[in-house]
């Protein structure tokens, strides 16, 4: 028996307490999840604290990264093998679903797999059945499954890359895991977080940040989600332990997105400035149909400045 442990989801936001609120009430039940998201936003901590909530808390939470799996040894790690059964299969192996019995089977990336193993994978789900690799023997297991995948399985199952019969056996209870930049208000939250952990990890005294860094983090558009967050956090740790982090700081690529932004792009090609001016002036009277004074009122000037402009570059 494994002991369980407290996988802890930090957030605040509307969208994430929702959805912890729904897995506590999944959890509950052994029925098939399937989580939906950006890669970097935790599924497999959504699907480990899915677990530990679970009646299955005190059994295997066994994970398969589907992406990784070489394509000629994906069944094997899937349903085990009998020893002889291919070259180098010195010893059985019970695979995967063997070693998570009584628990859960987490399968991340699950739009990755073979069509032939998902087919081995659906009769294994419908059954309890699974044959491994080598073996004459049908075995048995009892495991809930959880998947993942950051991949559109609708528009897999049009192009023929994942079977629709077992997209709907495990889309049964699906959740999308929200992107980090829908939940910017648990930035400071999972920033204070990660880094009290990882500063104890490195015995280092932990940065702190100003205003102006806080304000640039939280406009950030995280790509990497919580994973980029992570690492944002490690690498200012190591870089500025017990030290206050302005914006300056702060990596490039966040500097850069967190400048303003403008009304008007500057192409990189430039412009003429007065042929600019003279266009705004002549659309702000095609607005107005002619009134000179609600055209002003248009472009923010007194009637004054609107005129004079119009004399200037003979517009009237």
């Amino acid at each position: 028996m494994n002991t369980a442990v407290n996988y802890r989801m930090l957030g605040n936001s509307p969208e994430f307490t929702a959805l912890l609120r729904s897995l506590d009430i999944a959890a509950a039940t052994d029925v098939a999840v399937i989580l939906l998201g950006e890669s970097g936003t935790g599924k497999e901590l959504l699907a480990r604290q899915i677990h530990c909530k679970s009646s299955r808390a005190d059994a295997p939470f066994v994970a398969i990264n589907c992406a990784a799996l070489p394509e000629g040894l994906a069944e094997s790690e899937f349903f085990g093998h009998a020893k002889g059964a291919f070259t180098g299969a010195v010893s059985d192996n019970p695979g995967r679903i063997s070693q998570a019995e009584g628990g859960t089977l987490f399968l991340d990336e699950v739009g990755e797999m073979s069509l032939d193993i998902q087919a081995k994978l659906l009769r294994f789900l419908e059954s309890g059945e699974f044959q491994p690799v080598g073996s004459l023997k049908q075995r048995h297991a009892n495991v809930r499954l959880i998947a993942a995948t950051n991949a559109d399985l609708r528009e897999k199952v049009k192009q023929g890359s994942f079977r629709e019969d077992l997209y709907y056996r495990l889309n049964i209870v699906p959740f999308h895991v929200p992107p980090l930049r829908e939940r910017s208000g648990d930035v400071e939250l999972l920033m204070a977080s990660i880094t009290r952990d990882l500063a104890e990890q490195y015995k280092l005294p932990a940065p702190s940040y100003t205003k102006a860094a806080m304000a640039c983090l939280r406009s950030h558009d995280w790509p990497g989600n919580v994973r980029e967050l992570r690492n944002l956090c490690e690498r200012m740790l190591i870089l500025f332990s017990g030290r206050e982090i302005d914006e300056g700081n702060l990596p490039r690529e966040i500097r850069h997105q967190h400048r303003k932004q403008w009304t008007f792009s500057l192409p990189d090609t430039g412009i003429c400035l007065e042929d600019l001016e003279k266009e705004l002036l002549q659309q702000a009277l095609e607005k107005a149909d002619g009134n000179q004074s609600k055209a002003a009122r248009i472009l923010g000037l007194t009637r004054y400045a609107f005129m004079y402009r119009l004399k200037k570059y003979q517009l009237q």
